[in-house]
């Protein structure tokens, strides 16, 4: 009985996809089919290079055309991927230039000192390592980390257009107001003014075409955070905390404020979660509590994305310019944000394949 592209279609329409509970074919995700004799390949167009699930979905890809096919099929999966958009299309006046980006992610934390921007910059190298397109934007003007945790200090150019071409290092095309002036300078403006820059990075700015453009907030929920969610359309949000209880109180108030703008949340990260000696890697000491953000995610019923460790070389890829996940890649603490990476893409196919297209917010006070 010889093979054919319909019978390779039937028998890849029982495989599903276990994030999104449909099968491949329903989901367009099986294309260029191939058969020469007994080869069988065909390219499977995952939601995300950073889809946790890659191997597994393979696997069940191979099975149904032995099982359901031919058993001495030689099948030859290739494994491929086209991010799915979570923006809305409509109304482009102050986003014209983020026409290209597929999904927008704010990274947010109630208070500082969480390691919101480590997150940022690491989730975002971490996508990048996946073949995925990605830019990260810093919003936090007058403390923006963004220049010192890339280790870059030149201005980025303007095009013909005058818009503001953004740097590039690790994969990653960044801004931020700390690219603009002086190191020692300090940036003393009242809010509108704060508005107008963050307006400015988004809608004046040549980011071409991205698959995520990760937003470094600044803590709290203020005026910049109600500035973003007025002028773009945020695919989601990811929320930041350490263990210990102060730093859940702030969080929760992240996560109720994004749920009050209808902006949905991916999951929250517990950073600094626990702390292992070099000389020892057996133990763990839980400086500043214990499972925290992981209870609170339940609690709250978001996604819980992982947890990174207290560790030096954190710290030290921070401070010199090297993010952990681009210099240290054996690393625990590299090891939790590659899978927490992974598991960020994965609730955003969630999020896209479930919901209907953001749009920007329109804020209304009573």
């Amino acid at each position: 009985m010889s093979i054919t592209k319909e019978k390779v279609l039937e028998a890849l329409g029982n495989v599903i996809d276990p994030d999104l509970g449909k099968d491949l074919v329903t989901l367009n995700m099986i294309e260029n089919i191939s058969i020469e004799g007994k080869k069988v390949a065909f390219t499977v167009n995952l939601t995300t290079p950073a889809c946790p699930m890659k191997d597994e979905i393979r696997h069940a890809c191979i099975n149904a055309v032995k099982h359901l096919v031919d058993s001495e099929a030689e099948v030859e999966p290739e494994m491929s991927s086209k991010v799915q958009a979570g923006r809305g299309q409509a109304k482009r006046e102050e986003t014209d230039t983020l026409a290209g980006v597929k999904n927008i992610i704010a990274v947010a934390s109630g208070k500082g000192g969480v390691g919101k921007s480590t997150v940022s910059v690491n989730l975002a190298v971490s996508l990048a390592k996946t073949g995925a397109k990605v830019g990260i934007v810093d919003t936090d003007i007058y403390g923006p980390s963004i220049p010192t945790m890339f280790n870059v200090r030149e201005r980025p150019n303007i095009n013909t257009q005058r818009k503001l071409i953004p740097l590039e290092k690790y994969g990653v095309k960044l801004l931020s107001m700390g690219l603009l002036v002086d190191q020692d300078q300090a940036v003393v403006w009242r809010g509108p003014m704060v508005s107008s820059a963050v307006k400015q990075f988004l809608s004046e700015a040549e980011w071409g075409e991205l698959d995520y453009l990760i937003m470094d907030l600044p803590p709290g929920t203020g005026d910049i955070q109600l500035t973003i969610v007025q002028t773009v359309p945020l695919t989601g949000a990811v929320i930041v905390s350490t263990p210990q209880d102060v730093a859940l109180d702030d969080a929760r108030k992240g996560v109720a404020m994004f749920q009050k703008v209808n902006v949905p949340v991916l999951g929250i990260v517990e950073n600094m979660a626990f702390f292992t000696p070099p000389d020892a890697p057996e133990k763990r000491y839980h400086i500043f509590g214990r499972d925290g953000a992981r209870n609170l995610a339940a609690r709250l019923e978001v996604p819980f994305l992982g947890e990174v460790p207290l560790q030096q070389t954190v710290r030290e890829g921070s401070d010199s310019g090297m993010p952990v996940t681009a210099g240290d890649e054996n690393s625990p603490a590299s090891e939790a944000f590659h899978q927490i990476a992974k598991k960020t893409a994965q609730q955003i196919s969630i999020r896209n394949a479930n919901m209907d297209p953001t749009e920007k917010i329109e804020i209304k006070f009573r």
